[in-house]
């Protein structure tokens, strides 16, 4: 039938531009902040590892500042025994008062589960914390780990599958990040002091060096530079480039995010009646 043949097109056309999308240098985005020699760009700039011993982990940043945008990278994390570790993935603006989105990633001893650590920061306040467990071994192979963050919502995905949504609820006096640039900034360093089941398991620096390794990032995004942003002024252009400045979760994306919630979710602050004895955040009494 023609709707079936032009549906195969589309899907054609869709992974072709996601291919397309995926081709990028690591070496053209990021620098290497800090590690002494234990952040690497290796395969001429298209990967770049981070590395973690006894005397220090390693760190790098992107070159560009953000002003929403939709961010994709891939990471293969810390095999076998990463109890103590932690893989931090994150955006962040400067000052007291920063906003932040973060992806942390705790290890654990071989065979059991890391766990996924999420969190937004508005005007420096935090404590919106998330966490998961995975579907899939993400130390066997590299998987996509996005954020898309425009004006209306911010949503966490994995290999395209949503996990999380935090909306703008300025509407009801919750801050919301969006007048503050942020950089891209990642870690891999030892917190064997609180990580892994409350600091109850240490680090085995017997297994050091402790390697992550992230590939193929894309940023669909607005660059701030000199304070202004490479986006038309107006959100609501009709360009398909600028089309996740309004995206939104469709109802199959939200169904998705029903079953990651539903199956792998194990900390919601928004459920957590002892930590808010005083109520519930607001953000987390709207639907």
């Amino acid at each position: 039938m023609a709707s079936s043949t032009t549906v195969s097109v589309i899907l054609l056309l869709v992974s072709s531009l996601m291919v397309a999308a995926l081709d990028g240098s690591m070496d053209q985005d990021f620098d290497i902040t800090w590690g002494d020699g234990r952040g690497k760009m290796l395969n001429n700039g298209d990967l770049l590892t981070l590395s973690l011993d006894r005397a220090s982990g390693s760190g790098f940043q992107s070159k560009n500042e953000y002003l929403f945008g939709k961010i994709d990278m891939q990471l293969k994390l810390v095999p076998g025994n990463s109890a103590g570790t932690v893989t931090a993935y994150y955006l962040s603006s400067k000052g007291s008062n920063w906003d932040e989105i973060d992806f942390e990633f705790l290890g654990n001893l071989s065979g059991d589960p890391y766990i996924l650590h999420t969190n937004v920061f508005s005007q420096g306040k935090g404590n919106r914390e998330q966490q998961f467990y995975l579907w899939f071994d993400p130390t066997a192979d590299f998987h996509t780990y996005s954020i898309l963050w425009n004006p209306q919502r911010i949503i966490f995905s994995v290999d395209g599958t949503p996990i999380r949504e935090f909306k703008n609820s300025e509407s009801i006096g919750v801050p919301f990040p969006k007048n503050q640039a942020m950089r891209i900034y990642s870690s891999l360093w030892n917190a064997d002091d609180w990580a892994t089941r409350g600091g109850l398991v240490k680090t085995d620096w017997s297994k050091a060096p402790f390697t992550a390794s992230y590939r193929n990032f894309k940023a669909d995004a607005c660059v701030w530079s000199s304070g202004k942003s490479s986006c038309p002024s107006s959100s609501t252009s009709s360009s398909t480039s600028s089309s996740w400045l309004s995206q939104e979760l469709d109802n199959s994306a939200q169904e998705r995010l029903r079953w990651v919630q539903k199956n792998y979710m194990i900390y919601n602050y928004c459920t957590d009646l002892k930590r808010f004895p005083q109520g519930l955040p607001p953000e987390c009494r709207t639907s």
